[in-house]
């Protein structure tokens, strides 16, 4: 990785971090916890705090061991980025975002011992698991790497047919 892409990828990871954290303070100070908050019908602000991971898994470890697993799947996560070839643009994108989300959710445990989450999505009788924009920024990073691998696998594919 050159250090042109380095930093490009590093300011993604910042933006990331300085978004989450800016919407999680505002959300702090600004909702009342455990009140939704209809945005749209299917949507709402709802303002919990999470001691676990996704879904609330693995808060039996408490704050020190989901830090531990944390900062093991950053440096994971980092060093698959660095090993990225440079054609793979959203592989590298994804692996910034997760980070950047990792690092989000990471601060808040230190922080305040949990993470804040605030976005609901909800049917009359039926919810998603509530989550934060690092929690998106996780999740689309992931998807993005899966597009990548996707894409160069159908591409390999192609120059093997023809």
């Amino acid at each position: 990785m050159t250090l042109k892409s380095l930093g490009i990828y590093g300011g993604i990871v910042a933006l990331a971090v300085l978004l989450d954290q800016w919407i999680k303070y505002l959300v702090e100070t600004s909702l009342d916890m455990h009140v939704q908050v209809d945005v749209i019908p299917t949507l709402a602000l709802y303002r919990t705090h999470n001691t676990g991971i996704a879904f609330s898994m693995l808060s039996d470890l408490g704050s020190v061991g989901l830090i531990v697993i944390t900062f093991a799947v950053i440096a994971l996560v980092g060093y698959i980025a660095w090993r990225t070839g440079a054609s793979q643009r959203l592989a590298r994108l994804g692996f910034a975002l997760i980070i950047g989300g990792a690092i989000g959710n990471l601060i808040d445990r230190v922080w305040h011992g949990y993470v804040i989450d605030y976005v609901l999505f909800h049917l009359p009788s039926w919810s998603f698991a509530i989550f934060n924009l690092a929690d998106a920024f996780i999740s689309v990073g992931a998807a993005l790497v899966v597009l990548e691998e996707v894409l160069n696998w159908r591409r390999e594919r192609a120059k093997d047919a023809s």
